[in-house]
C-alpha cells in the first residue's frame, strides 16, 4: 500500500482524493452521510407515485388561495376584467363542481389503468420491471395533473358565496376561469396519457428502458484501461501488514449503492486500504462482513489521544476509535434496500434484459422474437465490454495509492450469464439460437488478443443445440 506520511487515525492532513479522472471535494463524515441519505431519498422519490402529485397538489392549493385573494382585491377596488365572462355564484359553483368531479373520476380511472398495466407487466415481463413504470415521470405527472386540478377546484369552490350565505356575494371570476383552463389542459394530458401508456407497454419500449439502465451502469463501472487514476489491472499483492478490522453490517437487505468517494476519502485520511466484501447486488444479513480494512500499524505512530502506542491500552483505544469511525462510515456510505436496483448493480441491469428474453420463451407467452430482440439489444452494452474494457479493480488517491478495492463482476462472467440463459431456456427455438450465435460471433470479431477463443466453447454448444 502506498503511503506518503505516517498519519494518526484522525490527524492526517487532508488530501483531495479522486476516483478516475474526477476529483472528490473535501467533505467530512457528516457531509457524506447527508449525501448518502439524500441520494437514497431521491432514488425512492423517483420511483414513487406520491411525490409529484403531492408537490403539484400543494402548488395547486397555493395557487387557488392566491387567485382568490386577487379576485377579492379586484372586487374591493371595484375593478372588473371585461375580457372574462361574468358568472353568478350558482354558475361558478356548477363549473367548479363539474371540473372537480370530472378530474377526480379521470384520476381514479388513470390510477386503475396504471395498476392494471403494472400487473400485466409483472406477470408478462417479470416483476423486476415494475420499477421502470413507477419511475416513469410521465405517468407520475399525469396523475399529479388530475389530482392537483381537483384540489384547485375544491379550494376555489369553498370561496364562492351568495348573498344568502353571508349577505355579501363573492364569485372569484379569475380563479374560476383558471380552473376552466386547467380542465382544458387536463383533456390534453388525458390524450397524452392514453398514448404514452399504450406505447410504454410495448416490449420495444421496455427493452429500450432496460438497455439505457444497462449502458449507464456499464459506463460507470467498466472503464477503458488508460483512464487516468483508475487501476484496471490486477491489484498487486495483498494489503500491507497492519491492523486488520472486519466491518460488519447492522442491517438486512441488498446492497443498493456505495458512496465510493467517501470510502476513498476516509482511507486516504487514515492511510488505510478498504477491501470491499459486499458489492452492490449482494444480499447481507446482520453480522455479515462488508469491508476488510487494513490500517497502518507502526509502533512510532502516535495514538488518537496523543500518547505513544505501547501495544496495549493505547493500541486498543486507537483501534476502538477506528472501528467506531468505520461503523459511522458504513451507515453513511452504503445504502441497503429490500430489492436490487440497476444503479450500481451491473448483474441486475443485465438480468432485467435477459429476463425479458426468458419470459418471451415461456410456454404461456411463446414469443421467441422478443428473446431475439433482447439479445440484439444486449450487444449494445456487451460489445464495448468485450472489445477491451475491464472492471475497476482499485480506486486510488491523488498519489496513486490503492485505497479501495471493489469486486466488480468480470466481463467474462457477464457474457457467460447471457449465453447460459439462452442454452437453458432457448434450446428449442432455432431463431433464438441463431441470434445467440450471431451475438457470439459479433463479440469474437471485436475481441482483444487476451479474449481470443474464450467464446469457442460457447459457440460450439450453441451450434450443437441448433443442430
Amino acid at each position: 500500500m502506498v503511503a506518503t506520511a505516517r498519519p494518526t487515525l484522525t490527524g492526517l492532513t487532508r488530501t483531495t482524493p479522486r476516483i478516475g479522472p474526477h476529483r472528490i471535494p473535501e467533505t467530512g463524515p457528516s457531509a457524506f452521510r447527508q449525501t448518502r441519505v439524500m441520494h437514497t431519498l431521491l432514488l425512492r422519490i423517483r420511483e414513487s407515485f406520491w411525490f409529484l402529485p403531492a408537490v403539484l397538489g400543494i402548488g395547486a392549493i397555493v395557487l387557488a388561495e392566491l387567485l382568490v385573494l386577487l379576485d377579492r382585491s379586484l372586487v374591493d377596488a371595484g375593478t372588473r376584467l371585461t375580457f372574462l365572462d361574468a358568472l353568478s355564484a350558482s354558475g361558478g359553483r356548477s363549473v367548479l363542481t363539474t371540473i372537480g368531479t370530472a378530474m377526480l373520476t379521470v384520476a381514479g380511472t388513470s390510477f386503475s389503468i396504471t395498476i392494471s398495466v403494472l400487473a400485466t407487466t409483472s406477470s408478462t415481463y417479470g416483476p423486476r420491471l415494475v420499477r421502470n413504470f413507477m419511475a416513469d415521470r410521465a405517468n407520475q405527472f399525469v396523475l399529479a395533473a388530475f389530482t392537483s386540478t381537483f384540489l384547485y377546484a375544491m379550494v376555489v369552490l369553498r370561496s364562492v358565496h351568495t348573498a344568502v350565505d353571508d349577505g355579501d356575494a363573492f364569485v372569484p371570476v379569475v380563479a374560476i376561469h383558471v380552473a376552466v383552463l386547467l380542465g382544458v389542459v387536463d383533456v390534453a394530458v388525458l390524450v397524452f396519457f392514453i398514448h404514452h401508456i399504450a406505447s410504454s407497454t410495448q416490449i420495444t419500449s421496455l427493452q429500450e428502458q432496460v438497455q439505457t439502465d444497462l449502458e449507464a451502469v456499464v459506463d460507470a463501472v467498466y472503464r477503458d484501461g488508460d483512464d487516468e487514476g483508475v487501476r484496471t489491472g490486477a491489484v498487486t499483492g495483498p494489503p500491507a501488514d497492519g491492523c486488520a478490522i472486519v466491518v460488519r453490517t447492522a442491517g438486512d437487505g441488498y446492497v443498493q449503492s456505495v458512496h465510493w468517494a467517501a470510502l476513498v476519502s476516509w482511507a486516504a485520511d487514515h492511510d488505510a486500504r478498504i477491501d470491499v466484501v459486499a458489492m452492490p447486488g449482494d444480499h447481507v444479513i446482520v453480522g455479515d462482513p462488508v469491508w476488510r480494512v487494513t490500517l497502518p500499524d507502526s509502533p512510532d505512530r502516535p495514538a488518537d489521544d496523543g500518547t505513544e502506542r505501547d501495544g496495549t491500552a493505547g493500541d486498543r483505544t486507537a483501534q476502538d476509535r477506528a472501528e467506531r469511525a468505520l461503523r459511522g462510515l458504513l451507515r453513511s456510505s452504503v445504502a441497503l434496500g429490500s430489492a436490487r436496483t440497476p444503479l450500481q448493480d451491473v448483474g441486475f441491469a443485465l438480468q432485467q434484459l435477459v429476463e425479458i428474453a426468458v419470459r418471451g420463451l415461456a410456454s404461456g407467452t411463446n414469443d421467441p422474437y422478443t428473446a431475439v430482440s433482447a439479445l440484439d439489444l444486449s450487444a449494445t452494452a456487451l460489445v464495448p465490454l468485450w472489445r477491451g474494457r475491464e472492471p475497476v479493480t482499485a480506486y486510488c488517491d491523488d498519489d496513486g495509492g490503492v485505497r479501495v478495492v471493489p469486486r466488480w463482476p468480470a466481463v467474462v462472467e457477464l457474457v457467460d450469464s447471457v449465453f447460459a440463459s439462452v442454452l437453458t431456456y432457448g434450446s428449442e427455438h432455432p431463431i433464438v439460437l441463431e441470434a445467440a450465435v450471431r451475438l457470439a460471433r459479433r463479440l469474437e470479431d471485436v475481441a482483444p488478443e487476451r479474449r481470443r477463443g474464450l467464446l469457442e466453447p460457447t459457440l460450439d454448444a450453441l451450434q450443437r443445440a441448433r443442430g
